[in-house]
């Protein structure tokens, strides 16, 4: 009878490895794992954000196990059950969008639209808590008196830099909506100069695009305004005015419910700060929609 293929190579043919890939830390050797066990590990290894969103049912049938399978080696490794696994997993993987989801709804377990706008109700009132009301002044101040106001949002911070532009522009205000990245970003951004503010997003970490918005308003001159998740910034990461808003917990599902309010509140302030100037904007545009789209 000739020896069984090494464990390895054999998960290695019959796993498909995945884009988000870890090595999971156990308090237990490999080698006290049984063979099934391994497939296990080996599965979570590299197909991490698959195994987040299976049930234990579905990774059962997936790997040709037992449910009763499963849950021995959650014991073997120190967790309670499955979803003790789950939770393990997440605290060590990478946090990516996968990973992120996953983890809100590891906590809350069945999906509840109450729960959830209750969790945005808290990430509200957590950005007001930390609100500082006198940089937002000073954010108000920056747009008001600015002579051209850049604008820059990449990914899912892009829905933020368009509703600030469309907002800015219809107060009367000379917005320009930045391209994302490349060369383009540098050709809109050349003009920006003393008197002019330059608007980002910068949650999670700084972009490179960001970093550059930076690095030119010390360099042209221009006022620098960042959105930002964190309330303690490297000398570097910081814009002259820096205002707080909270998406929740750094590996769970990261929402715009904060950012979005924030925005819109400083639009209100703005329009106020602005006052005859801001009201006869609008009531030009709405002359103009009065006589090309009436009724």
């Amino acid at each position: 009878m000739q020896p069984a293929a090494p464990f390895a190579a054999f998960f290695c043919i019959s796993i498909e490895r995945g884009f988000n890939a870890m090595e999971l830390r156990l308090p237990i050797p490999p080698e006290q794992l049984t063979r099934a066990e391994r497939s296990i590990l080996d599965f979570i290894n590299t197909n991490t954000d698959a195994f987040l969103f299976l049930s234990i049912g579905q990774l059962a049938e997936r790997l040709g196990l037992s449910e009763a399978t499963l849950s021995r080696f959650a014991r073997h490794v120190g967790c309670r059950d499955f979803k003790a696994l789950k939770t393990l997993v997440l605290e060590q993987a990478a946090a990516g969008p996968a990973v992120k989801l996953a983890g809100t709804l590891q906590r809350s377990g069945r999906f509840s639209p109450r729960d959830w706008l209750a969790s945005q109700q808290a990430c509200l009132e957590t950005t007001a808590a930390q609100l500082d009301e006198a940089e937002f002044d000073r954010a108000v101040a920056a747009l008001a008196g600015a002579g051209r106001i850049y604008i820059h949002g990449k990914n899912a911070s892009a829905s933020l830099a368009r509703l600030l532009h469309f907002r800015l522009r219809r107060l009367g205000l000379d917005a320009r909506l930045l391209p994302t990245s490349g060369s383009e970003l540098l050709e809109g951004l050349a003009g920006a100069k003393k008197g002019d503010v330059a608007v980002l997003f910068s949650f999670s970490k700084l972009s490179r695009e960001g970093r550059i918005l930076l690095e030119q308003g010390r360099a042209a001159g221009y006022t620098t305004l960042a959105f930002v998740s964190r309330t303690c910034l490297p000398p570097d990461q910081a814009a002259d005015i820096n205002l707080f808003a909270y998406r929740g917990p750094e590996k769970e599902y990261h929402s715009m419910a904060a950012p979005a309010a924030l925005v819109d509140g400083l639009l209100v302030a703005l329009t106020q700060e602005l006052g005859p100037r801001g009201a006869a904007a609008l009531e030009r545009l709405q002359k103009l929609k009065k006589q090309y789209y009436p009724g």
